[in-house]
């Protein structure tokens, strides 16, 4: 069964609620994190940039400030997200979309650079959706993808662990009423592809040059990768 629908619906209940757990749960480390993204994927130039899974519009607005010649592009599926965004950045020239990134609306090689947070971890294939992403990269264009990743098993690991079984849905219930929707997140985490596992899921999706930095004790994870010329 596709994660699809339920992931839609859950964002869509969140969204006024997510900028705020966003800032707690990573005390207050996500805007850095976003930083990076937006360095790593280099300058556009007065080229069309594309964030997916925009989310409330965080690393488009950053591009589009860091790059203000170019032509951003914030994508989502979940629509209250989009509207969130929308309002959040109502004063940037940055266009909201909506799209499935199963199957990107874009033509082949439209993009300087693709851009995404928190996406993979919430979909069927990994491997279909970054091989669309370069489907729509410009050859040498970057993909840079911010994501979780399930703690290393050290010393550190009871108390990470902890954490995401209690503290986050806590936090979700008190601060947006939801505790079942950040109970799947953090699951979804523990769940999902180690940073090595999933550089090698960009390798074969056919990237070259792929990295990544690890940051907040090693469970939040930077990929990035080159389309091929």
């Amino acid at each position: 069964m596709s994660k699809g629908p339920g992931v839609q619906k859950m964002f869509d209940g969140i969204a006024s609620d997510y900028d705020q757990m966003n800032r707690v749960m990573t005390m207050g480390q996500d805007q850095k994190w976003r930083r990076f993204v937006v360095e790593k994927a280099g300058d556009p130039g007065k080229g069309t940039v594309l964030d997916l899974a925009t989310g409330t519009g965080d690393i488009a607005s950053l591009t589009k400030s860091s790059h203000p010649d170019a032509l951003v592009i914030g994508a989502d599926f979940s629509f209250n997200m989009l509207l969130e965004a929308a309002k959040r950045f109502a004063g940037q020239s940055v266009s909201w979309q909506s799209c499935d990134a199963n199957f990107l609306p874009y033509r082949d090689n439209s993009f300087e650079s693709v851009t995404f947070g928190y996406l993979l971890r919430n979909v069927d294939d990994s491997l279909r959706v970054l091989q669309e992403v370069r489907r729509v990269l410009k050859p040498g264009a970057m993909v840079v993808c911010l994501d979780t990743t399930p703690p290393a098993r050290n010393i550190l690991y009871p108390f990470i662990r902890l954490y995401f079984r209690f503290g986050i849905p806590l936090l979700g219930r008190l601060i947006a009423s939801d505790e079942s929707a950040y109970a799947y997140l953090t699951g979804s985490t523990m769940k999902f592809h180690t940073a090595d596992e999933l550089a090698g899921i960009f390798r074969e999706a056919g990237f070259l040059d792929v990295g990544y930095q690890k940051f907040m004790m090693g469970t939040i994870g930077v990929h990035w990768g080159s389309a091929p010329n």
